[in-house]
């Protein structure tokens, strides 16, 4: 792959990420009160190089904010708004990703990155009550919409990304609903 420093700042594999994506073959396969529901939608993920950080004097991270938007197609209006940061520590070859969402939940995931001579894919993921890497949500959350594991696998070649997410949810009487969103997005030039 290219060279990975940015600023001064070796992002490993999430230098690939920096830049402002679009993708319109999106689909969100969630759940409804009477049944499933497909949502096509088109979305905009920007990510900015913000530099790193020191731990403790012990962990130096890479860090990338992010923010997603994205849409339905069939009224224009957003249905998801999430913002986060995407980590690298370089020592132990950790990809981190920490998502906060506008319905009081939030989690830390983690994984790890492989990376080709035309691509990288990052993979991570997160489970309730998980020690390591986990998910935190308000009561309202636990007791009617429960996000029980989180799993995300993003992979980058040249100006070209795609993605799979996949979130296990308790809700509307259906246990361990596997709610799924998929898309495919261009760099922007």
């Amino acid at each position: 792959m290219t060279d990975t420093t940015i600023n001064g700042v070796d992002y490993g594999p999430l230098a690939g990420l920096v830049g402002t994506w679009d993708g319109d073959r999106g689909m969100d396969v969630a759940p409804e009160p009477d049944g499933v529901e497909k949502n096509p939608y088109y979305e905009t993920i920007s990510f900015e190089a913000v530099g790193d950080v020191d731990n403790a004097e012990k962990q130096n991270l890479a860090i990338v904010r992010y923010q997603q938007i994205v849409k339905r197609k069939s009224n224009d209006e957003v249905f998801h708004d999430q913002t986060g940061y995407w980590l690298w520590d370089a020592a132990t070859g950790t990809v981190m990703q920490s998502v906060s969402i506008p319905r009081a939940v939030t989690l830390l995931a983690g994984g790890d990155a492989t990376t080709t001579n035309k691509s990288i894919t990052l993979k991570v993921q997160a489970k309730l009550g998980d020690p390591d890497w986990g998910i935190v949500q308000s009561p309202f959350m636990r007791d009617n919409a429960s996000t029980e594991s989180f799993e995300h696998e993003l992979t980058v070649g040249g100006d070209e990304m795609a993605y799979t997410e996949t979130t296990l949810i308790d809700i509307y009487d259906k246990p361990q609903f596997k709610h799924t969103d998929r898309n495919k997005l261009l760099r922007r030039r």
